[in-house]
């Protein structure tokens, strides 16, 4: 694995508009051509920001080359640092793929087909219903999740489309 290291500014946007309030840092186009020479989308990233260590981080594209790592607020908390403030960065591109909910899968397998859908569906878009599945912070919320998740599977549905059901019923 061959790390790439550099110090960098803590940056954020002020009005851009889904990523308005935004805190990130910017890998120049130079950085990501040696750490994934040639890749012009999302790759995900491994390593240390500061002392603090990340791994499954995605970049995403910036433009011109440019990636941005956006910190998340628990990830801005370990590092103590805000917009403004200088992070020395150490990563390497992610190898493995994140895990997907072990739960959420049981209970698919359960159900042969959505359990089938589920398998036709892009490793991405899979990855849509297991992040969302394993965000629910608590255990009905996460029941409810996998409950909605086997129903989108049964009609069919892809993520977005689930996701707008959802919110009509609100």
């Amino acid at each position: 694995m061959k790390y790439v290291e550099f110090k960098t500014m803590i940056r954020k946007f002020k009005d851009n508009g889904d990523k308005t309030n935004w805190t990130y840092i910017l890998i120049k186009s130079e950085v990501a051509e040696e750490l994934n020479p040639g890749v012009k989308k999302t790759f995900r990233v491994r390593g240390t920001l500061d002392n603090v260590e990340i791994a499954q981080i995605a970049l995403l594209p910036a433009g011109e080359g440019d990636f941005m790592l956006p910190l998340k607020a628990a990830m801005r908390k370990q590092l103590q640092k805000t917009a403004g403030a200088t992070l020395k960065v150490k990563i390497a591109v992610e190898a493995s793929k994140p895990p997907m909910d072990a739960e959420l899968i049981q209970c698919l397998k359960d159900e042969p087909e959505a359990w089938e859908q589920f398998s036709t569906l892009a490793p991405s878009h899979q990855r849509y219903f297991s992040n969302w599945v394993a965000s629910g912070k608590t255990d009905t919320t996460r029941a409810k999740r996998i409950a909605n998740t086997i129903t989108a599977m049964l009609r069919k549905w892809d993520y977005g489309q689930m996701i707008r059901s959802l919110k009509k019923d609100v």
